[in-house]
């Protein structure tokens, strides 16, 4: 491919989404101590069409607790925005404007991206007038844990395409024009160092966010750690054979199927658990309200159980 043929089509890609590119700004009222009564905090992020019936992606952490959102389309419309859910574990929400056959993102195949990849983060970067800024980068690795994070959900898309403050939420898109990921973070102090979600990722969580509101993610009520050398030479086991449980919560699933601190988690239905990666993952494949075996070693000696999973209390609703 020359170079002129690479540009063709990264501008193509660029014309082919867009259009379905947005701003997000969102209002809080925040009050601090002896400064009087409430003021606005703005802040603002990009957001794209996943739907023409006026459903857009953005990022959690903006809409959190706005008291007004306004969305400005590509085509210079400003609209009032409203928040049909929020997932903060990956950053994502869903929102709806009052407008129909709006230009639609074409969503790619996240499973099928590889390492060295080109692809383009589109977005409002800085807040910047004159529409979405484009950056070009490569697919740097797949797979990522965002680095602080507690909770490993999906393999994240690391790019050295620059991601701003402005221009998360925006779309990740390759030489197709097809939408493969959500931009979600950049590491501060870093250089080339970005992260998007994957867009099969992202379909489940809005899908779920347009049906309920929110994710509902199973709870089996532990905290596990690794297997580190010294942990598993005192407990008699091989390092990266299972998951040290450290705590079971009371009156959890965990609890009412009789796991102990000291278990060593070894399976989860037929999968073989190793790490956290490995345990959130068998637990997603199961929906809330399934008993699912689970395998654990007490002792030296393997057993099993039923585990009745419920709802993650952190993502269930609250009385008001």
């Amino acid at each position: 491919m020359t170079l002129t043929e690479l540009e063709t089509r990264i501008t193509s890609a660029v014309d082919s989404v867009g259009p379905g590119v947005a701003s997000v700004e969102s209002l809080r009222l925040v009050r601090r101590r002896g400064w009087g009564g409430p003021f606005g905090a703005q802040s603002q992020a990009s957001a794209f069409v996943i739907d023409p019936a006026g459903y857009l992606v953005t990022n959690q952490h903006v809409v959190d607790g706005a008291a007004q959102l306004r969305v400005q389309l590509a085509d210079g419309r400003e609209l009032s925005g409203e928040v049909v859910g929020g997932d903060p574990v990956t950053d994502l929400a869903l929102v709806k404007v009052d407008a129909d056959g709006l230009p639609s993102a074409r969503l790619g195949r996240s499973e099928e991206l590889r390492v060295g990849q080109i692809v383009l983060a589109i977005g409002n970067a800085l807040g910047l007038p004159g529409g979405p800024t484009v950056s070009t980068g490569v697919v740097s690795a797949l797979g990522r844990p965002l680095p602080g994070s507690d909770f490993v959900f999906e393999g994240l898309i690391q790019t050295d395409a620059a991601i701003n403050p402005g221009n998360s939420g925006g779309p990740l898109v390759d030489l197709s024009g097809q939408v493969v990921g959500v931009n979600t973070a950049m590491v501060p102090f870093a250089q080339g160092v970005g992260f998007a979600i994957p867009i099969h990722a992202v379909q489940r969580i809005s899908d779920e966010l347009r049906s309920k509101g929110r994710v509902v993610r199973p709870w089996m009520g532990v905290t596990v750690a690794e297997l580190r050398p010294e942990v598993a030479l005192r407990y008699g086991l091989e390092v990266g054979s299972g998951l040290l449980v450290g705590e079971v919560t009371p009156r959890s699933p965990a609890h009412q199927a009789g796991l102990k601190p000291g278990d060593v988690l070894t399976r989860v239905g037929p999968a073989e658990v190793r790490n956290v990666r490995d345990l959130v993952g068998a637990l997603s494949n199961f929906p809330v309200g399934t008993d699912v075996d689970v395998g654990y070693r007490r002792k030296g000696s393997a057993y099993s159980t039923r585990v009745p999973l419920t709802e993650n209390p952190e993502s269930a609703p609250t009385a008001d």
